[in-house]
């Protein structure tokens, strides 16, 4: 008589590929061993419903695992970017790693050559906000531009390479970096950017990485963490990423100083909804970094 037996694989996918694998495995062998034991009573042949019930499982097991639940797929492919996103605007992550000592010289160079862009050189593009990195990946300059969708972006670029002014400013400042990235994303519906503002103090960038097939369920929760949040600080803007790294997320935040931080995030905790935010996000997660940023004199948002 063959004994049943269980395998525990989280819902949340939590549990290794090879926990499924191994599940599949248990399976085969336990249906041999059941066939090749001449002194174990025979059951009533199977239907085929039955049959197929435990290698299905098996199998929907590891699609799970790979790629999220059937019911976030199916959502995700028509969701994405027509519901999630507002739609209106293209975002692009501007990251330059810059030569240590050099940073000054670099701030200067992009303080000309970014108010040229968008006073001179392309109408439908502006500059959300510059940053230099002040704890984290240091020597690092953060720049988030803003397009009135991808014609804009596409022009905007197609300007850069003709002009003469751009082109001279620009040679001067990659002189000054050790490398650079570029991401294009979408703003969340329910997170607009926030428009220019000075506000003194911090910017915060958090960035993360996902699981393949989660970011349905992330938009979900963050609807309402975020409300949770706005009765303690002002949220700046969220986008995931479309081109280059993908599976991203970033959240950016303002405050005065690292003290007001602590408390603001100490008090979220206090919010009917936050606590089940944190709970079930962290589970989506890959990867995750946090940093401080000080805006640049230039900036949109400072």
């Amino acid at each position: 008589m063959l004994r049943p037996f269980t395998t525990k694989l989280a819902a949340t996918g939590k549990a290794p590929l090879r926990q499924a694998i191994a599940f599949q495995r248990q399976v085969h062998s336990s249906a041999t061993r059941l066939q090749s034991n001449d002194e174990t009573p025979v059951s009533p042949p199977a239907s085929e419903e039955t049959k197929k019930t435990l290698p299905q499982k098996a199998s929907h097991i590891v699609r799970s695992i790979l790629h999220g639940s059937e019911q976030v797929r199916q959502e995700t492919k028509y969701t994405l970017s027509k519901v999630l996103a507002r739609g209106k605007y293209v975002h692009e992550l501007a990251t330059h790693n810059v030569k240590p000592g050099c940073m000054e010289e670099y701030k200067a160079v992009v303080g000309e050559l970014y108010p040229l862009i968008v006073r001179n050189l392309s109408p439908g593009v502006k500059l959300v906000g510059s940053w230099e990195t002040d704890i984290g990946e240091l020597d690092t300059a953060v720049h988030i531009w803003e397009y009135k969708g991808y014609p804009a972006l596409s022009t905007a670029y197609s300007t850069y390479r003709s002009d003469p002014e751009y082109q001279r400013l620009h040679r001067k400042m990659l002189a000054l970096l050790q490398s650079r990235k570029s991401q294009i994303m979408l703003e969340f519906q329910f997170w607009p950017t926030h428009p220019p503002a000075s506000k003194g103090g911090l910017y915060e960038l958090r960035s993360y990485m996902l699981k393949s097939g989660t970011l349905l369920e992330w938009e979900q929760n963050w609807r309402i963490g975020v409300e949770c949040r706005k009765h303690h600080e002002v949220p700046m803007g969220a986008w995931f990423s479309q081109l280059g790294d993908l599976n991203q997320v970033h959240h950016l935040w303002q405050y005065p100083d690292l003290q007001v931080r602590k408390e603001v995030r100490e008090s979220a905790w206090s919010e009917n909804g936050w606590p089940e935010t944190v709970l079930n996000t962290v589970p989506l997660i890959q990867k995750m970094s946090s940093r401080i940023m000080l805006p640049m004199s230039f900036s949109s948002l400072k």
